[in-house]
C-alpha cells in the first residue's frame, strides 16, 4: 500500500530511488510526464529568452508586469475549473488549452506577423505557460502521492524533469538551423501531448491502487472529487495560514534574487553584438548547462539527500547560495561569472530546492494543494518577478552600478535561509499522525 514501510523495490530503479512495492510504475510514469512537459517547455524557453532581447530590454519590466496581470485573469479562471471539475478530466483540459494557443502561436509565426509585438507577446504567454504547467503537474503528484513517498520519490521525478530540460535544450541546438522557430513551437506541443497522456496514467494508476484513498485518509478530502469553493478561495486561505503565508514569502524571495540577476545577464548578452541565432544558442546552452548540472549534482539523489539532511537544510540550500554567490559575483560582475552563477543557482533549486518545496505541500488539504498552490506559484511568482524587474530598472535609474544592484541580494538570501528553517519546523509539526500513517 502507498506510505507502507516494506523492502525497496528490487531491480535497477531501486539503484536509483527509494521504491517500495507498488511504486515502480507510477514512479515512471512520473518521471516520463516531467520529463516531456520539460523538454518541450525548455524547447520554448530559449526561444522566449531571444524574444525577450528581440522585443527590446527596455521593455522587460513591461513584459514581466503584463506577465503577472495575466496571471490575475488565468489564476480564477483555473480555480474555478478545479472546483467544479474532478481532477481527472481538469488537469488534461488545462494542458490541451496550452497546447491550443502552442498551435496558435505557430500559425502567427508561419504568417509572418510582424516581429516585434509578436515576440513580447510570446515571450509573456511562455512565462505564464511555464509556471502553469509544472505548478498543475506538481499539484497532481502532491494530491496522488502521500507525505513518505513524496520525500523518497519527487526526487527521481524531479530528475525526469533535468533531463527533460537537457533534451530541449539540445533540441534547439540540432533543429534552429534546419527548422526555425515556428517549427520548435510544434515540436513543443507534441511533447506537451505526450506529457497529458503519460499523466493520464498516473491518475489511472492512483484509481486502481488505492493510492487516493491513502492520501484522503491524511486528511486530502475525498479521492479525485471536483474540490469546490470560489474562484478566489485559495488566495484566502493563503493569508488565513501563516504556514502559505511563508511559502509564499519564501517564493517572493527566491524571484527576487533569480530576476535581479536575469536582468543582469541580459543586459549583458544584449550588448555582446550578437546576431539573433547566436543568442538563441547562447540561452539554449546556458539551460544545457544548468540542467546537466541538475541531474548530475542530485536530482537522483534528492529522495535520499532529503532524508540524510533533513528538509529544512535542502529547503535553505538554495537562499544560501544566493546570499553568497551575489556576494562573490558583486566582486567579478563578468558575463561568465553571472552565467555560472546563473546556472549553479538554478540547478540546485531544480534538483534540491524544488522537490523539497513540493513535500511542504503534502500536509495541506486539496483544495490548498490546487488553488493556493497554483496562486504561489504563478500569480505570488509573477509578482516577485514584476517586482523585482522595476526594483532593477530603478536601481539603474538612481546610478546603482552591476557590483551594488548584485548585493542587494545577498540579505535576501540570508532571510530565505531563516524562512526555509521555520517551514521545515512547521512540516514536520503538520504531518499526519502515527495512526493516520497506518490507516493510510
Amino acid at each position: 500500500m502507498p506510505g507502507s514501510s516494506r523492502p525497496a523495490a528490487p531491480g535497477p530503479l531501486a539503484r536509483l530511488v527509494d521504491a517500495r512495492p507498488g511504486e515502480a510504475a507510477p514512479a515512471l510514469w512520473s518521471f516520463a510526464s516531467f520529463f516531456t512537459l520539460l523538454a518541450g517547455y525548455y524547447v520554448l524557453r530559449s526561444l522566449r529568452e531571444e524574444m525577450g532581447i528581440r522585443g527590446g530590454v527596455d521593455n522587460l519590466p513591461w513584459n514581466f508586469t503584463a506577465t503577472f496581470g495575466l496571471m490575475l485573469v488565468a489564476l480564477p479562471l483555473y480555480s474555478a475549473l478545479v472546483a467544479r471539475v474532478p481532477r481527472a478530466r481538469a488537469i488534461p483540459l488545462v494542458y490541451r488549452f496550452f497546447l491550443v494557443t502552442l498551435v496558435g502561436f505557430w500559425l502567427l509565426f508561419r504568417a509572418g506577423v510582424p516581429s516585434a509585438p509578436l515576440a513580447r507577446a510570446f515571450f509573456v504567454w511562455v512565462s505564464v505557460y511555464g509556471l502553469f504547467v509544472v505548478s498543475v503537474f506538481w499539484s497532481l503528484l502532491v494530491d496522488l502521492f502521500t507525505t513518505d513517498q513524496g520525500k523518497r520519490l519527487f526526487g527521481f521525478v524531479a530528475a525526469g524533469g533535468s533531463a527533460g530540460a537537457i533534451a530541449g535544450p539540445v533540441c534547439v541546438e540540432l533543429l534552429v538551423g534546419m527548422v526555425g522557430v515556428a517549427d520548435l513551437v510544434l515540436v513543443s506541443a507534441v511533447l506537451l501531448e505526450v506529457s497529458t497522456r503519460s499523466m493520464g496514467r498516473i491518475i489511472r494508476w492512483s484509481h486502481r491502487s488505492g493510492a487516493a484513498l491513502a492520501r484522503a485518509a491524511e486528511g486530502s478530502g475525498e479521492a479525485g472529487a471536483a474540490l469546490g469553493g470560489s474562484a478566489w478561495s485559495g488566495v484566502a486561505m493563503v493569508f488565513r495560514d501563516r504556514y502559505l503565508l511563508g511559502i509564499a514569502a519564501q517564493m517572493l524571495l527566491f524571484t527576487l534574487g533569480s530576476t535581479l540577476l536575469y536582468f543582469q545577464v541580459a543586459h549583458l548578452v544584449a550588448g555582446s553584438g550578437l546576431d539573433s541565432a547566436s543568442r538563441t544558442r547562447l540561452f539554449a546552452r546556458v539551460d544545457l548547462a544548468v540542467n546537466v548540472a541538475a541531474l548530475l549534482t542530485g536530482s537522483l539523489a534528492t529522495g535520499r539527500l532529503v532524508s540524510r539532511i533533513g528538509l529544512g537544510a535542502a529547503l535553505a540550500l538554495v537562499p544560501a547560495l544566493t546570499a553568497g554567490g551575489f556576494a562573490l559575483a558583486a566582486g567579478w560582475p563578468t558575463f561568465w561569472v553571472l552565467a555560472s552563477f546563473q546556472a549553479l543557482r538554478r540547478a540546485a533549486s531544480y534538483a534540491v530546492e524544488r522537490p523539497a518545496r513540493e513535500v511542504l505541500y503534502t500536509v495541506v488539504t486539496r483544495e490548498e494543494r490546487y488553488k493556493s498552490k497554483a496562486f504561489v506559484d504563478t500569480v505570488v511568482y509573477r509578482a516577485g518577478d514584476a517586482g523585482s524587474a522595476w526594483l532593477a530598472r530603478g536601481l539603474g535609474a538612481a546610478g546603482v552600478g552591476l557590483a551594488g544592484s548584485l548585493l542587494v541580494a545577498v540579505p535576501v538570501g540570508l532571510a530565505g535561509v531563516v524562512l526555509a528553517l521555520w517551514l521545515a519546523r512547521e512540516e514536520r509539526r503538520r504531518e499526519p499522525s502515527g495512526a493516520t500513517r497506518r490507516a493510510a
